[in-house]
């Protein structure tokens, strides 16, 4: 069966499983179930996930860099190491202050 996640049982790094590309956003896999997914995410500087709503919960981890996440248009300025939950149903963005690196995990139940 092939898949996009990430081998199990194999140790990582989530910064060192993903690179930057110039102007772009990058994602990678890392778990796909059907009660969630968790990706890893790399933005270039000025790279942006426009404002959207999700019909369940999300949270950002910020691995490397700084970005900007907006939760009903309340803006939070995140670090490397920082984290924020975004509620199911309300409107966020991200944008990258500076290249960023980070991990989305979504849960649907």
């Amino acid at each position: 069966m092939i898949t996009n996640e990430f081998p199990k049982g194999k140790i990582f790094s989530f910064i060192n499983e993903i690179d930057f590309a110039q102007g772009s956003i990058v994602s990678k896999i890392i778990l796909k179930k059907e009660t969630g997914n968790v990706t890893l995410f790399s933005f270039d500087k000025g790279q942006n996930l426009s404002e959207h709503t999700a019909p369940f919960d999300a949270m950002i981890q910020v691995i490397e860099g700084k970005a900007e996440v907006s939760i009903n248009k309340v803006p939070f300025i995140l670090n490397a190491g920082e984290n924020i939950i975004m509620p199911a149903n309300i409107p966020h963005a991200v944008d990258a202050v500076e290249k960023f690196k980070m991990v989305l995990t979504m849960i649907k139940s």
